[in-house]
């Protein structure tokens, strides 16, 4: 057996895991592990860098009968070097003896539950996704790598969620060295920073949510494409729910997402990929309608980032979305969808009313690389008559295009 143990946070290695550690003969682990470990003299030390030749001197010390333990942080199944091990050696070769995990021990620092908090690793992963589920959902903790740590993501978080804070929780369990630091996301981008463990990104009213039954993230809506009255809207200025329900089904929506809502109206697109976890970015040009934006998604208890202002201009400043829903756009459409596609990293949905500018959309789609396709969605809804009877009333017919970028291919300029 490979015996893995998590140490690192604070508490004491119990004693059959020292016990293990005593009679290892080939001991791997970071060089603060190694260096805080009571490593038997005779074992081999052999310091985690590249995963590669760590597995392959385990796997050849066993070969010769030696016995391997790992030392690991915290919990070293919770995005840890389990996975590894396990898919190198089989789960059945492990003993692994969890430690305290450092998400569980920052949130024991801050007093607060974490059965609603969601946990996303930035260590060798695009940054992007930690931002996006930072954006999206009010209590995230993000473990931090080279490149990917409080001042890269408060950069990120400056501009487009500046109201977060971030804890930013350094050398957990170390008794000298350990310290939590409240900062803004501004703020958290000026410093320089050193042994980050973990960091907590909150929005302070909602730290504290309702009992839950189920951990991690808002379950799933049970219901979506939801009426037209679940939003508050300005005559009929919204997406129909037939429309909507195509859409988001182009669209895709889900947790580490962006996505951007253009010409929202009511913001039913934005507040519904936001039911999914999706951020969402909602750009509507009249102050009536960011209104209603703000309001719906305060509603459906979501958040939605509201822009003020006219596509294609006010986007130049947005991230990078995965993806693009167009409701509107009068005569700049075919420059809006041409905007919209050259940066969207998966697909752009386009909902329109006018058959002449269905020519225009798709080879604005088609011309930022996009495979293309659409449909003329027409619908029609009981209505009841005197004499208790029903009839069907037709709802206006709406073109529905889309374009989804080829999945081998990364749009030009797009930030990563």
């Amino acid at each position: 057996m490979i015996t893995v143990i998590g140490t690192g946070t604070g508490a004491p290695l119990a004693p059959d895991a020292l016990a293990a550690l005593a009679g290892a003969t080939l001991v791997t682990g970071a060089a603060r592990h190694l260096a805080a470990a009571e490593v038997p003299p005779r074992a081999k030390q052999v310091v985690l860098g590249p995963l590669a030749p760590a597995l392959d001197a385990i796997a050849e010390h066993r070969a010769r009968g030696g016995k391997a333990v790992v030392l690991a942080s915290g919990d070293p199944g919770f995005f840890g070097i389990v996975r590894a091990l396990a898919e190198r050696f089989g789960p059945q070769e492990l003993d692994v003896r969890p430690g305290t995990a450092s998400v569980a021990v920052a949130f024991a620092r801050l007093g607060l539950p974490w059965d609603d908090a969601l946990v996303v690793s930035a260590h060798g992963r695009d940054l992007r996704t930690a931002a996006n589920v930072c954006r999206a959902h009010p209590k995230t903790a993000v473990l931090t790598g080279p490149g990917a740590g409080p001042a890269e993501l408060g950069a990120e978080l400056a501009r487009r969620a500046p109201e977060r804070l971030l804890v930013v929780a350094s050398a957990l369990g170390d008794p000298e060295r350990e310290r939590l630091v409240r900062v803004s996301p501004a703020e958290a981008a000026a410093q320089e920073w050193d042994a980050v463990s973990v960091i907590i990104c909150l929005d302070e009213k909602k730290a504290l949510s309702p009992v839950r039954t189920v951990a991690g993230s808002r379950a799933t809506p049970e219901r979506w494409a939801l009426e037209e009255s679940a939003f508050a809207h300005r005559d009929s200025m919204i997406t129909k729910a037939e429309v909507r329900a195509l859409a988001l089904a182009r669209i895709g929506p889900r947790l580490g997402d962006l996505v951007w809502d253009i010409g929202a109206g009511s913001g039913s697109v934005a507040v519904e990929c936001a039911r999914f976890g999706a951020a969402a970015v909602a750009v509507e040009k009249t102050a009536e309608g960011c209104e209603h934006v703000r309001a719906n998604a305060a509603a459906h208890g979501v958040d939605v980032r509201v822009v003020h202002g006219a596509a294609p201009t006010v986007l130049s400043d947005l991230s990078d979305p995965d993806a693009v829903f167009i409701g509107g756009g009068g005569r700049e459409l075919p420059a809006i969808v041409t905007a919209c596609a050259r940066r969207a990293r998966r697909s752009v949905v386009v909902a329109l009313a006018a058959l002449d500018r269905v020519p225009a959309v798709r080879a604005a789609l088609a011309g930022a690389g996009l495979e293309t396709d659409g449909v003329l969605l027409q619908s029609s809804r009981l209505a009841p008559l005197p004499g208790d009877v029903t009839r069907l009333a037709a709802t206006n017919p709406v073109f529905l295009l889309w374009g989804d970028r080829p999945a081998s291919h990364v749009p030009e300029g797009a930030v990563q």
